[in-house]
Formats: C-alpha cells, structure tokens, sequence
C-alpha cells in the first residue's frame, strides 16, 4: 500500500510542477485567431472614429487592471468570461468588440475572443501587442474604477 502512496503523491508533485511550469512559460501568443481580426494600438483609434458603439474587453485579472488599463475598456477576466457575460456589454452580434490582455506573452484574450467568435459575434478583433503596446506607446491610461 505504501508503494502504491508513494506512486500517487509523487505523480501529484509532477504533475503540478508541469501545470505550474506550463502556465508561467510565458509562451508566445499566436499571431492569429481564428475569426478574429488582429490589430494594433494605432488601429484601435481607426476603430473608434469608425464605430460608435465598439466595446474594448480587458482580458486581464483584477490585479493587472489595477495597475491601469486602456480608457473605457470594460474589465472581464478570461477566466469569468462566457456567451452571457459577454451579451451583458456587447448586446449585438454586429457589434465592434476588441479583446486585450497583458501582451505577445498573454493568452487570455486569445481565450476570449475564442469564445465571442464560437457565441456567433461577427466583429471580433484582437489586440495581440495588449497592455504592453499600449503603454509603451504612451497612449492614454487609466487607473481605479
């Protein structure tokens, strides 16, 4: 029986290290989504001046967007984000919506943006460069809610 212990605590051990080594690699993002279209932080502008109502999702954990994030973007984790919560703030599949993260080293816009496209939204663009691009662009920030 010991053996056997001994067998599952050090498969546990192993495999959390490979999960922990995993998620903090910091793997690249890919250069694409699926059904997305990838822009940059100059190209979020030419989205603002085309549509009134585009909505920017920051992808990011609590703890990153209290640190700052892009001016009127709305603030739902990868982790919490679903075909509802997204309908909450983006009421039309027709909809402009850009989903952010940290940046190149991030994946969890790619999670949410992956999942506005399989719910059926039609524009769904993707901000690869994320907060890092943004910020060292200087464009505008802000902080607290």
């Amino acid at each position: 029986m010991s053996y056997l212990k001994n067998i599952i605590i050090h498969s546990i051990l192993f495999f959390g290290l490979v999960f922990t080594y995993n998620s903090f690699a910091g793997e690249e993002a890919p250069e694409s989504v699926t059904g997305t279209v990838r822009v940059t932080a100059e190209e979020i502008f030419e989205l603002f001046d085309a549509y009134d109502d585009l909505i920017i999702i920051d992808s990011r954990l609590p703890e990153d967007r209290e640190k700052g994030y892009i001016e009127g973007s709305i603030g739902i984790p990868d982790t919490e984000t679903d075909e509802s919560i997204i309908a909450l703030y983006v009421t039309s599949k027709e909809s402009p919506v850009v989903f952010y993260c940290n940046g190149a080293k991030c994946g969890r816009s790619v999670t949410a943006a992956e999942i506005a496209v399989d719910a059926g939204y039609k524009k769904v663009y993707w901000f690869r460069g994320g907060w890092e691009e943004w910020i060292e662009k200087g464009y505008p920030v802000t902080k607290g809610d």
